[in-house]
């Protein structure tokens, strides 16, 4: 995939071209949820037929549900190793992933790339509870995957190439009080390898009684900007900033803006709010000995790590870098914006998200 911002350059989008058309199609599915299955397969069904020099690859339990429900042949990934739970490597399998589910279906599409500095494009159909990241309704369908697959390498004056928002990620890193790295699944004995979140990392109590104690470092100096004694702790990107921090109290912060958050939960302090700093800003969140807690939950894009983090350790955020690297894009997760027609500015499905389903400034009383 090659991302170029010439074509869409004055509304900050990049048009998506590719060398070759994609071939490895990754399909992701909201889960347990019978309108999504059956989408799933009639979607199936239109690529394979319309493009036969695809190919249609699931994660292994979509694999085994859906074998024996499609005429043709679907493929999967095995862990390396063949260790039950082993991460399974997809950034060099797959030129495209699709999703059809709600935000947290997007979350865990961006997940399987977790470990990644590349992502491919995602084009998402939104049939969740909410969906606000998913640009397209299924009824679009066709239209949709024929705009990205007819999106090549040289364009026409008649042509219109896909349009990508780049939603850039945290890079995250766990440390022990040492300073040396420590895993972000306790069971791995793989290298650490940095995580990259779409929406946030989060710091909480849990179940326990007592409120966190946690400093607050900020720069490459380690500046102590304050210790957060609350119930929890967030750092976002801007597309997280309509999630959990959101519901925190933290800013909404468009996703183009390259910036990160900092969001107390339930502080206990009255004037402590929350803060929006430059995405390349190394922020270090570190666990004070004088909180009772013995243990603050981690959790990141909302999976939980097994082992929480004690006394002196701590997480390091960061924005992650993006940019062109040869002539590959590296770093973001590329989400593939519906179109609107010559002159449409990219705005559109941002603002609609706004008003329609989080009900900006709506007022009380008033019908819907």
């Amino acid at each position: 995939m090659v991302c170029d911002g010439s074509e869409t350059g004055k509304h900050d989008l990049r048009a998506l071209h590719w060398p070759a058309p994609p071939r490895n199609i990754l399909f992701v599915r909201k889960h347990d949820d019978d309108p999504v299955r059956a989408a799933l397969l009639e979607y199936a069904h239109h690529v394979q037929t319309t493009y036969p020099d695809t190919n249609l690859v699931v994660e292994p339990d979509v694999a085994r549900d859906l074998h024996t429900a499609l005429p043709f042949p679907i493929y999967t990934t095995v862990a390396e190793g063949g260790g039950r739970g082993t991460k399974v490597s997809y950034e060099d399998k797959v030129d495209l992933t699709t999703t059809l589910g709600g935000d947290g279906t997007i979350l865990h599409a961006a997940s399987l790339f977790a470990s990644a500095r590349y992502v491919p494009p995602i084009l998402s159909f939104a049939m969740g509870t909410l969906g606000f990241l998913g640009e397209w309704k299924f009824a679009e369908h066709r239209r949709a995957f024929a705009e990205v697959y007819h999106s090549r390498t040289v364009p026409t004056s008649n042509s219109h190439p896909a349009r990508i928002l780049i939603r850039n990620r945290l890079r995250i890193g766990l440390f022990d009080s040492s300073g040396q790295s420590i895993p972000l699944d306790p069971s791995s004995s793989a290298p650490n390898t940095p995580t990259f979140a779409l929406n946030e990392v989060l710091l909480h109590r849990g179940r326990r009684p007592h409120l966190t104690h946690i400093s607050i470092l900020l720069g490459a100096r380690r500046h102590a900007l304050t210790t957060a004694i609350a119930d929890g702790f967030l750092a976002s990107t801007p597309t997280g900033s309509t999630a959990y921090s959101l519901s925190a109290g933290g800013s909404i912060v468009h996703p183009l803006v390259r910036s990160l958050l900092l969001t107390p939960i339930c502080p206990r302090s009255l004037s402590f709010r929350p803060l929006v700093l430059p995405a390349n800003t190394p922020v270090a969140l570190r666990i004070e000995p004088s909180g009772r807690g013995r243990e603050v939950e981690v959790s990141v894009d909302g999976v939980r790590r097994a082992k929480g983090l004690g006394a002196g350790e701590e997480v390091r955020v960061m924005g992650e870098r993006a940019g062109m690297v040869g002539e590959r894009w590296m770093g973001g997760v590329p989400s593939i914006v519906r179109s609107q027609g010559e002159g449409g500015e990219g705005e559109e499905h941002w603002v609609g998200g706004l008003n329609g389903l989080l009900k900006f400034n709506y007022p009380f009383g008033e019908e819907g």
